[in-house]
């Protein structure tokens, strides 16, 4: 059954090139209202430029899509906030947020300064985080809202050199699960996508026929089920040159140990038991965790 949109909009961020511009030109010819989002700046976040964002504006109209640019910094919240207003204005509502924009300054943990460990964690997390603040209220209020993370691979499994981008990767996860929890009686509906894509910021990572399979449009045709109105909430969606999986975060059943027995040296000569994964379950809240933990001591004692 063909995913429709009716009357949505949606604010994407990033959307001048890459990834951001594919969701953008998908959306908008699902007819999907499109605030293109990008501050136009080189691959590690210096420079700006609204012509980015203007030229997908344009190519989305000149093709019988509604859409208009924006500049806005998303780590600044004073112009996030201009953003969302003019999208109101122009659109009356706001549907979907797509958080794609992002930076990279790749080094060894050992040659990466703290400035640009920030740098990327405030333009990654930060930046959604102001994103999703900026039209969380508005979401609430109509009682519908669609919002989609960009997670990665960095941070759901580790990259060298990418310490800060894995970091930011991997707290937008947690950023997610809260939201997906406090959001759901609004309907609001939260997931991450996990792309792999020849773009901008991987140029160079994939060669030849590795580029040519690793579309952007791939990418994008994982990304629009996250944010229809049957999308589902907090799964982590992978997806690159046709191939999509979710990564689940889960945890063993453990064991219990006894008051007495609660040593270092116990914990250490029982891992493998502790990290069997035979009887392993998917958690929705955090204090699934504590009541699971009592409950063995409790059914230990009799």
């Amino acid at each position: 059954m063909e995913i429709k949109f009716d009357n949505r909009v949606a604010i994407i961020t990033g959307a001048g090139a890459g990834l951001g511009r594919a969701h953008a030109l998908e959306l908008a010819r699902r007819g999907v209202a499109i605030v293109v989002n990008d501050l136009g700046g080189a691959v590690d976040g210096t420079g700006g430029s609204t012509s980015a964002a203007e030229a997908v504006a344009q190519e989305i109209i000149e093709g019988g899509g509604r859409a208009i640019a924006h500049g806005a910094n998303v780590t600044k919240a004073d112009e996030v906030d201009d953003m969302v207003a003019q999208a109101q204005q122009k659109f009356g509502r706001i549907d979907i947020l797509v958080n794609n924009a992002g930076i990279l300054r790749d080094k060894s943990f050992a040659k990466m300064s703290v400035q640009d460990f920030q740098a990327v964690l405030d333009v990654h997390l930060l930046g959604s985080t102001i994103c999703t603040k900026a039209v969380w209220e508005i979401m609430r209020e109509q009682h519908y809202g669609r919002i989609a993370m960009t997670s990665s691979s960095s941070g759901l499994y580790g990259n060298f050199g990418q310490s800060n981008y894995g970091a930011a990767k991997m707290g937008l996860i947690g950023l997610m699960n809260v939201l997906a929890i406090e959001g759901a009686k609004y309907d609001i509906r939260i997931n991450a996508l996990a792309p792999v894509a020849a773009t901008r910021m991987t140029e160079g990572l994939f060669p030849g026929q590795a580029a040519e399979i690793l579309t952007v449009e791939s990418v994008t045709a994982g990304l629009v089920p996250l944010v229809c109105d049957e999308a589902p909430n907090r799964l982590i969606l992978c997806a690159g040159g046709g191939g999509y999986a979710a990564t689940r975060i889960v945890e063993t059943d453990g064991i219990y140990l006894t008051p007495d027995q609660q040593t270092p040296e116990n914990v250490a000569a029982r891992l493998d038991e502790i990290t069997d994964m035979a009887e392993a379950k998917i958690f929705t809240q955090g204090g699934e965790q504590g009541m699971k933990f009592v409950s063995k001591a409790m059914a230990a004692k009799g």
